[in-house]
């Protein structure tokens, strides 16, 4: 585990942090970017949102981590984001004859991390944006491990994998992106063999967002249209557990981690957006974004998160 914190790779792709003119017009070009995202209300591209946020604009360390982390003893970034690994590794029970499926790997962090952690035999990676395909698995041939890490272009609603192919099925903060939740769900359970396991991390409303003030739904909108949400993944924890027993799965476990979640995040973040690294590599329009309240300190808590598992026991 320390070994894997101190490789210097982790930190080979950030960005210069000088304040100079490429930067600046780096920066504007991505405030477009990051604008654009509200103008087209009925597609979902996070692939677009994750080039922009590229490897620069993040809160972490030495790891290119791009979740919220859980913060029940960590201290800073990179240890919250990779004990939320941990968590989820463990919530997956991922041992040394799996075969795993990382639904959204983003930069392979936690894949590389699972390695070192839990030896599973074998993690395909599915992620649909570009950069970070090509920059994860570079990180990964660095590590040595290419041979235990496939790393792939593809849907996590259209799996390219036989049925029954593999063990576990995880998804680390990603689920919530994809078009829709629901045809993951049944996906994931088409290529679990009897007796695999899904697990998530994930972010769902506490309440169907017709039940928020206007203030709240007004928030909640721009939310989702920032983080590239489909409005048919709103719903509750009861819908979602309902969906993933009309998927099949059984022993369906649903546990918030709400408050080892947001508000740790939120104040670390506010803290950490005023140090001179950050101020000169992120976004100004993402520090706005990442600090804000994510709905979670207000009187009407809008957003829950949620380590979920559930078993695939039998075949179609």
């Amino acid at each position: 585990m320390d070994g894997y914190r101190e490789r210097p790779s982790l930190t080979a792709f950030k960005e210069p942090t000088n304040l100079h003119a490429s930067t600046l017009c780096q920066q504007l070009q991505e405030t477009v970017e990051l604008l654009s995202l509200f103008l087209h209300q009925s597609k979902t591209r996070p692939d677009k949102l994750y080039n922009v946020l590229s490897t620069h604009n993040n809160f972490a360390e030495k790891s290119l981590f791009l979740n919220l982390g859980y913060w029940e003893r960590a201290s800073t970034y990179d240890q919250a984001c990779q004990d939320l690994a941990e968590l989820l590794g463990e919530a997956a029970q991922l041992g040394p004859t799996d075969t795993v499926l990382d639904a959204g790997f983003g930069f392979a962090d936690q894949d590389l991390f699972w390695v070192k952690r839990f030896g599973p035999r074998k993690i395909i990676g599915l992620n649909i944006t570009p950069l970070q395909i090509e920059v994860a698995k570079r990180r990964v041939a660095e590590a040595g491990l290419s041979d235990r890490i496939d790393l792939r272009f593809g849907s996590a609603t259209e799996i390219a994998l036989e049925s029954e192919s593999v063990d576990k099925v995880v998804s680390l903060e990603s689920a919530f992106h994809f078009n829709t939740r629901e045809k993951f769900l049944h996906e994931a359970w088409r290529v679990l063999r009897p007796g695999g396991r899904i697990a998530m991390a994930d972010i769902l409303p506490c309440a169907t967002p017709e039940a928020f003030s206007f203030q709240r739904r007004m928030s909640e909108a721009l939310g989702r249209l920032l983080w590239q949400i489909p409005e048919a993944n709103m719903y509750t924890a009861e819908v979602l557990d309902d969906k993933l027993k009309a998927a099949g799965f059984e022993n369906r476990k649903l546990r918030s981690i709400s408050d080892k979640v947001f508000l740790p995040f939120r104040n670390f973040s506010r803290k950490r957006i005023r140090d001179l690294e950050i101020v000169a590599r992120l976004n100004p329009l993402l520090k706005i974004f990442w600090s804000a309240d994510h709905g979670e300190v207000s009187d009407d808590h809008t957003l829950d998160y949620l380590i979920v598992t559930a078993q695939k026991t039998h075949r179609a």
